[in-house]
């Protein structure tokens, strides 16, 4: 089942485990399972700690297994082969049961094992999806924590029967003893923020008590991250206030054009900001949504302060907004109604629950095409539909997609409605040329029609532009003394990693050179 290479990094990795690891598999004759009894002795060969054993258990999935401690049975599961970029949740869930400490604050791992409940939780993933890991890792990692909680990773593509009867249409999806817990990339923290409210409770409190920095950084994705490290290196202090460290690039699936990094994945690369960050001396404040941005007018106001949706309020000398965009919203009947019932916004992740079904992708620029051209390969049938009266995407993408015979194109087109009954069964749009309105039955929409910029919560304090960007200058200061602001929330033109990463030292640089200013002695 595994190569050489895999199965000699597996060995090398399970030689940190102390204690024994019994492995329990449900099988039948299925060619799954005969794949899933290869890799289990695989890793039966790779450590004398670990050994397998069958079960006759019917009321477990076929093929899964489960990773315990001895004589035990309620260890992380997984139904299906846990490969592509699940592998990585495999050995983490083997170490963690061998006895190998997880990289969690002790404080995190008091907070899992005081949870009072039963927690059974079932994730659906596809093995293509690079945001799933992260749920099915934080979960098996608090399975491993407390008896009281049962995880079990699902395959979406090999349980077919059972993701159309639960109607799963998005990955990862999470049900929590039997009803649905939430959808899409959720860390550690967001999933016990939301079984333990008592925890964000003490969390705000405790931000809440926080001394003034000197300043502090609104978000926490590449230009976030560059312009704490930055603040750091100056010697002064310095905080992060994030959603979710990474931002959007958690999102991002291959990254091939920051310069020095060959090629890397969008979890990956974020992961490194925020090992990078943590190098520093900086406050970083997960899960922590900025909702309002008072200035420091007034002759005995010298601090700007920041509310957060937690309740919580940070204040600082100043600040460097970098809260980025999110995927744009075609805005029409049926949208809201069947996101994650057909509706869907990152083809890579969601794609193989669409396997031979007709879909159709919106948007005609570089995402849009690269999506369908993805989504080929996997469903039966893709259509393109772009508003314009051409594709705006790289002739080399457009070249690729008029090659595949089951593309078909369709431009000056604007969707009007999305239909359904519990799931998408089509979509409506009008020709511009003519006003005639067509139809297209399909079973999923997904939506590339660009970004927004999340500033909704600065508009009446900053200057914003007509498409809602922050309006900055050349040192990323913002039309409020003391704010500064960077990376794809801001007017700063081409919103690209590598652009947003740089936008952020030079509008920390630019608010440390406010500080200096202020705090100079007056002549």
């Amino acid at each position: 089942m595994l190569d050489a290479s895999t199965k000699a990094q597996l060995k090398s990795y399970l030689e940190r485990a102390t204690q024994p690891i019994e492995i329990v598999a449900s099988l039948d004759d299925s060619k799954a399972s005969g794949e899933m009894r290869a890799l289990l002795k695989d890793i039966t060969d790779c450590s004398p700690l670990v050994s397998v054993t069958e079960s006759r258990d019917d009321t477990c999935r076929k093929p899964s297994f489960s990773v315990n401690r001895p004589r035990e049975n309620h260890g992380p599961r997984f139904a299906g082969l846990p490969m592509g970029h699940e592998f990585t949740s495999l050995i983490l869930a083997l170490l963690q049961i061998g006895g190998y400490p997880p990289k969690v604050e002790e404080e995190v791992l008091q907070q899992i094992r005081a949870l009072d409940g039963d927690f059974e939780f079932e994730i659906y993933i596809s093995l293509t999806c690079h945001n799933c890991p992260d749920v099915v890792q934080a979960l098996n990692l608090m399975a491993v924590q407390n008896p009281r909680i049962k995880t079990t990773m699902i395959d979406g593509a090999l349980f077919q029967d059972e993701v159309k009867a639960r109607q799963i249409m998005a990955v990862p999806t999470v049900l929590l003893n039997g009803t649905e817990f939430g959808q899409g990339r959720m860390s550690l923290e967001e999933i016990l923020a939301k079984i333990d409210t008592s925890g964000a409770e003490r969390e705000a409190e405790k931000i809440g008590a926080k001394a003034p920095f000197d300043m502090l950084i609104v978000g926490g994705g590449p230009a976030g991250a560059a312009a704490a490290v930055y603040a750091a290196r100056k010697g002064i202090r310095t905080g992060v206030a994030s959603e979710r460290f990474g931002g959007q690039v958690l999102d991002t699936l291959g990254i091939e054009n920051f310069i020095s990094i060959k090629e890397t994945e969008g979890p990956k690369f974020a992961h490194a900001l925020e090992e990078h960050v943590r190098n520093y001396d900086v406050d970083i404040m997960n899960l922590q949504r900025a909702k309002a941005l008072i200035p420091n007018t007034g002759p005995n106001q010298d601090l700007i302060e920041i509310q957060l949706e937690s309740g919580a309020s940070l204040k600082c000398k100043s600040v460097v907004i970098s809260t980025g965009a999110r995927w744009r919203n075609i805005n029409v009947p049926g949208e809201t109604e069947f996101k994650n019932k057909g509706v869907a916004y990152c083809p890579h992740c969601d794609g193989p629950l669409f396997k031979g079904k007709r879909v159709a992708v919106i948007g005609g620029g570089n995402s849009g095409v690269e999506a369908a051209i993805d989504l080929a390969g996997l469903v039966g049938h893709v259509t393109l539909i772009e508003f314009d009266a051409k594709l705006r995407a790289d002739a080399v993408l457009q070249r690729k997609l008029v090659s595949l015979k089951n593309v078909t194109v369709i431009t000056n087109a604007q969707t009007t409605e999305i239909t359904g009954d519990q799931t998408v069964n089509g979509l409506v749009y009008k020709d511009r040329a003519t006003n005639e309105l067509h139809r297209v039955e399909l079973e999923g929409v997904f939506v590339q029609i660009g970004l927004i910029p999340n500033t909704d919560w600065l508009k009446g304090v900053v200057e914003l532009s007509k498409h809602g960007e922050i309006v900055v200058d050349a040192r990323g200061q913002t039309s409020v003394p003391g704010v500064f602001a960077a990376g794809d929330a801001t007017t700063v033109p081409f919103k690209q990693i590598i652009i947003a990463a740089g936008d952020g030292a030079k509008a920390a640089l630019g608010a440390f050179d406010y500080l200096i200013r202020i705090s100079a002695p007056a002549a």
